[in-house]
């Protein structure tokens, strides 16, 4: 990609941060008004023409000012942007609701609604789809009449807590049992338990109780094998310019959001992808940021900001930076 000059980039990153700020294209008068630059009108218009030129900036209409280019925001993101720390409430925010969760699952749901309301966008988290991941240990445990909870720790910190029927006559005596054959699954990959089979016994009601608790076990397994997606904010990026005035560009993101598969490939892993970089088609009119995260040394998963290409780069690299760092931190205490 070909550098740009001092007062190229100057106007680059004024088109961009001024675009980004308004939806609107923006003209050479207003970047002559608002921004010291030193040089008269029509310099600022020449230098905005080379830089169109240069496939940067477009001109959605003969009489309108520039707009930038996927080429543009992509220099923008990684020559011209300056990533602060979040303030103060934002962080308080996000620490507070990675900490006041004891699964997984609860606790990226309650992420995703912190970062959505935070940043006024579509925020997802997705989990990898990992079989080879093992079981730290399984514990059945009594928690009413006819009622026991299932609850699953994985090697990379994920905890899945699931009701199980018990039948009538179960004691703690059958649920001790119970878990001295469960306990039998601690250090297999989900791929092999999600193929356990529940151990035969003579004692009727252990043998009714096993079946439930093995069924339940085999199928949170099988759901871990696939991943998991968490949406938060759809109405935010649905109220954008660019597709509340787009029918086109509406259709495809209401496809992309109701396709979790393609959504799940499209925010695991790490970096910014803008545009026409997305590989689906019906995505190139969004920019998506992501973060992963850890438990210990194991990837479990991605933090992600999804938007309109004229998206806030600056601050959803700085509190998804935050974000991952305090959901690792979260999954450490959750695997002890």
């Amino acid at each position: 990609m070909a550098e740009l000059s001092g007062r190229k980039s100057t106007i680059l990153n004024a088109v961009v941060v001024e675009y980004v700020a308004v939806a609107e294209p923006v003209a050479s008068d207003h970047i002559v008004s608002k921004y010291d630059l030193g040089v008269r009108g029509a310099t600022v218009r020449n230098e905005l023409a080379e830089i169109a030129d240069m496939g940067f900036l477009e001109q959605p209409h003969t009489s309108a000012g520039r707009v930038p280019s996927d080429k543009g925001y992509r220099y923008f993101v990684d020559h011209l942007m300056v990533v602060r720390a979040p303030g103060q409430s934002s962080r308080a925010r996000l620490q507070s609701a990675s900490e006041e969760q004891d699964t997984l699952s609860e606790l990226l749901r309650d992420i995703t609604k912190s970062l959505s309301r935070i940043t006024r966008l579509l925020s997802v988290a997705a989990t990898v789809k990992d079989a080879d991941v093992l079981v730290q240990s399984v514990v059945l445990a009594a928690i009413g009449p006819g009622k026991t909870l299932l609850v699953m720790v994985l090697q990379n910190g994920q905890v899945e807590n699931r009701l199980v029927e018990s039948p009538p006559g179960t004691t703690l005596e059958h649920i001790g049992l119970a878990n001295e054959a469960l306990g039998a699954l601690s250090g297999v990959s989900v791929r092999k338990a999600s193929r356990a089979k529940t151990p035969a016994v003579d004692d009727p009601v252990l043998g009714k109780l096993l079946r439930s608790a093995f069924a339940v076990f085999r199928t949170t397994a099988r759901e871990i094998t696939r991943g998991h997606v968490y949406l938060e904010g759809e109405e935010y990026v649905i109220a954008e310019p660019e597709f509340r005035t787009d029918p086109s560009a509406m259709n495809s993101l209401i496809e992309s959001l109701e396709d979790e598969e393609t959504l799940h490939e499209a925010v695991l892993g790490d970096g910014i992808t803008i545009g026409s970089e997305n590989p689906v088609t019906r995505m190139q009119g969004l920019a998506i940021v992501r973060r992963q995260f850890y438990a210990g040394e194991h990837e479990a998963g991605s933090l992600a900001i999804v938007g309109p290409k004229r998206l806030r780069y600056p601050e959803a690299v700085s509190l998804l930076d935050f974000t991952a760092k305090a959901v690792s931190q979260a999954l450490s205490r959750l695997a002890k």
